[in-house]
């Protein structure tokens, strides 16, 4: 068996490898955006941040429910809904551990640890061991049947 094929293995049998792998096309989103917003459109660093987090969240959340946990996404546009509302708040909890780590780096830490490059990375770590956790054990676990 290949490297590849291994790899692929792998990845289609680890949940928390295909979270990552969703979570680094977040990772791209929130950077690339945040590049546009900030660096490009002169928003603050704190502003831009928001913003690029809450639409990396959107993304990974579609990368979540048709790759991560496809077997317990929601469906029908009322339960859709539901699931990304229930997403968002349980990802409030690394969204915000995420924007605290950026803000408190950018705001505090001494050069190099300070670039807002350096510290989006170390910002999206800290938020990723909660929304792995909270994904999988509070938005997509297992949907009752309708009565």
């Amino acid at each position: 068996m290949s490297a590849v094929e291994r790899l692929t293995r792998a990845l289609l049998a680890s949940r928390f490898l295909r979270f990552c792998v969703v979570g680094t096309m977040g990772f791209a989103i929130d950077a690339s955006l945040f590049f546009v917003l900030h660096d490009l459109g002169g928003l603050s660093p704190y502003v831009a941040r928001a913003l690029s987090i809450l639409v990396a969240m959107t993304g990974t959340w579609l990368g979540n429910r048709t790759l991560t946990f496809r077997e317990h996404a929601a469906t029908g546009g009322r339960e859709v809904l539901r699931e990304w509302m229930t997403f968002a708040a349980a990802n409030a909890v690394g969204n915000i551990s995420n924007y605290a780590t950026f803000s408190a780096l950018i705001t505090f830490a001494p050069p190099p640890f300070n670039y807002r490059y350096l510290a989006l990375v170390a910002g999206t770590a800290v938020g990723l061991v909660f929304n792995f956790t909270l994904s999988k054990r509070v938005v997509f676990r297992a949907h009752k049947p309708p009565t």
